[in-house]
């Protein structure tokens, strides 16, 4: 033998293409650790960019859940919560259609709901499993996720539902079959309406 090594993995240097590999390992593990992180110097910040993470780690032939579709699915609904007696919880106006319909409907936080046709005002108090049930329509999380208009712009004499709700209002016409945790509420709602 004259003292060389045949196999350079046995003499502990490994290939260049091995090295070249596990260089390239160390810096895809690098760059997952430190992806998330900041790097602040004097007045301002930079931060590192999120795609050379998202890239390394996506691998699933199953697209993975947006965050705001995560959020809905692992929370349940609950009841939303009542400050007192004349808090409105919701109000909805129901608007259109081919006879030029006129409702409205407020749901209190005794568990009344005043409505009117046309102006005419009925006032109606829920059943405590009705009022829960209506709370908990209005809890549902997914609520968050509807747009604020959502209305077919091509279509004539469709109902107009305008509701406000949690510190927000919300049109739509009900074309749109995206957004199940609305349509469950405004059809609550509608069997409170006067025929």
């Amino acid at each position: 033998m004259d003292g060389s090594v045949d196999n350079p993995d046995e003499a502990g240097g490994g290939t260049v293409l091995d090295r070249g590999v596990a260089a390239g390992a160390a810096m895809v593990c690098a760059i997952g650790v430190l992806g998330g992180c900041t790097f602040s110097s004097g007045g301002g910040s930079v931060e590192s960019a999120d795609t050379a993470v998202s890239t390394v780690t996506a691998s699933s032939d199953s697209p993975s859940p947006s965050p705001s579709t995560a959020v809905s699915a692992s929370r349940s609904p609950s009841p939303v919560p009542v400050t007192g007696p004349d808090q409105k919880l919701v109000t909805m106006a129901v608007t259109g259609g081919y006879a030029g319909v006129h409702q409205e409907l407020i749901l209190r936080g005794d568990g009344t709901v005043h409505t009117s046709d046309k102006g005419q005002p009925v006032v109606r108090r829920t059943s405590a499993a009705q009022f829960k049930e209506l709370r908990t329509l209005l809890g549902d999380p997914a609520l968050a996720e509807v747009p604020s208009f959502t209305m077919n712009m091509g279509a004539a004499d469709m109902f107009q539902y305008t509701l406000h709700l949690n510190g927000r209002t919300v049109i739509t016409d009900r074309s749109s079959d995206d957004h199940p945790a609305l349509d469950r509420l405004i059809q609550a709602l509608s069997d409170l309406l006067p025929e």
